[in-house]
């Protein structure tokens, strides 16, 4: 058992979760061990910054260079700190903090002749910035670090994103069962897993379905002033009605619509999203509660939708994990749109749901050390499958 140690912030920015695990096997056959998983919130200073880029705030080099350097030490103090009591660990993977995504597509650019459409499916490659880099990771822990996880794939031509599923189908795939393994984030994605049957590997696909967390959470600062970063399993959202008919028309939204391979975050789904909504709220004169629940029903609404568009078949089961798979309130109405589909969590198949995201780049790390591609061409769109990461070594 190789002892690893999993690393992510994700698009809410809540703080930085570290899973230690121990990990053995290769693929079909792999087996993790979760030993101790702890979330280390951010300094509110360090916090605010990265929100501001991540807003679109323009920083000069050397400012960037310094929240690069801040993020990569905050990282490397939750790896020593989520060892304590535990023997050390051999290798860290870290997904470090997502400050910019941009999906592949022509971004007005031209056409790119050195990626002809014979090898890339999309006009322009996709680019996607983490700042936290590995290096220093590994200079401070004295651990081999791996990090840039999406580079390898944006590189040929996929989306970079989600690059959990071939974990999922590694960890959570079943013999008789279709499965949703569905991520509630700040942005959510989606695994589809068909039951262990014949060539099911390769009818594997996944995308990500939009906003999970981000507007509720962008939403509750606004409404409290920066009082409060979240709605405690949605009780506030649970007090309100939500309005449909803007449901309906938020979900007109032209990412929802597009077909897979995709990927989307802050850049689609953030504070100027946000502000449209809280345009459209005020013409229907909704409360606050009203605005959280018409949200939350937003989030409810794309991942049924996207299912009902673009899934082969229906799922059997609906195994959550994130943050949002704590919102009871979302989990609830969920379950209402899927009435025939048991919408449990991953905890129910033996793996954390509140640190999958982070054991996920554990296994990710584990693999680039053996040499074993991490992504599925299918769910990311990239032209084969990719070593994912870079190893940073003392």
């Amino acid at each position: 058992m190789t002892p690893v140690i999993g690393l992510i912030s994700g698009t809410s920015v809540d703080g930085i979760d570290a899973a230690l695990v121990e990990i053995c096997g290769t693929e079909l056959d792999l087996k993790v061990q979760l030993l101790a998983g702890e979330t280390y919130p951010y300094p509110d200073e360090l916090r605010e910054r990265i929100l501001a880029v991540c807003g679109g705030e323009g920083l000069s080099m050397a400012e960037l260079a310094a929240l690069d350097d801040d993020i990569a030490a905050a990282f490397a103090q939750a790896s020593l700190a989520i060892q304590n009591g535990h023997k050390p660990a051999q290798l860290i993977g870290s997904h470090g903090q997502t400050v910019f995504h941009r999906p592949p597509g022509d971004w007005g650019l031209g056409n790119n002749s050195l990626y002809p459409q014979s090898r890339v499916n999309r006009t322009l490659l996709g680019y996607s910035f983490q700042l936290g880099r590995g290096a220093v990771i590994t200079e401070l822990t004295g651990i081999p670090t791996v990090s840039n996880f999406r580079a390898a794939d944006i590189a040929a031509g996929g989306q970079g994103a989600p690059l959990v599923s071939k974990i999922d189908a590694c960890l959570l795939g079943h013999p008789q069962e279709n499965r949703c393994i569905q991520n509630l984030g700040g942005i959510g994605n989606v695994t589809y897993l068909p039951a262990q049957q014949g060539n099911w590997l390769a009818e594997i696909c996944g995308w990500d379905t939009g906003p999970a967390n981000s507007l509720l959470d962008l939403a509750v600062q606004y409404l409290t002033q920066g009082a409060k970063t979240y709605d405690a399993n949605g009780n506030w959202a649970a007090s309100g009605t939500p309005c449909i008919t803007l449901v309906e028309q938020w979900l007109a939204q032209d990412y929802f619509q597009m077909p897979p391979p995709k990927s989307t975050g802050r850049e689609l789904f953030g504070s100027i999203y946000l502000q449209q909504c809280l345009a459209d709220a005020e013409k229907m004169q909704l409360e606050p509660a009203d605005l959280l629940a018409t949200l939350t029903e937003l989030t409810v609404a794309s991942i049924v939708h996207s299912y009902r568009s673009f899934l082969p078949k229906m799922p059997h089961r609906v195994l959550l994990c994130g943050g949002g798979s704590r919102n009871l309130y979302l989990q609830r109405r969920l379950q209402l749109q899927l009435p025939s589909v048991p919408v449990v969590t991953t905890d129910e198949a033996q793996l954390n749901a509140d640190f999958k995201e982070a054991i996920a780049f554990a296994v990710l790390a584990y693999w680039r050390q053996l040499g074993i591609p991490g992504n599925l061409t299918q769910v990311t769109g990239a032209c084969r499958p990719m070593l994912l990461g870079e190893i940073n070594s003392l």
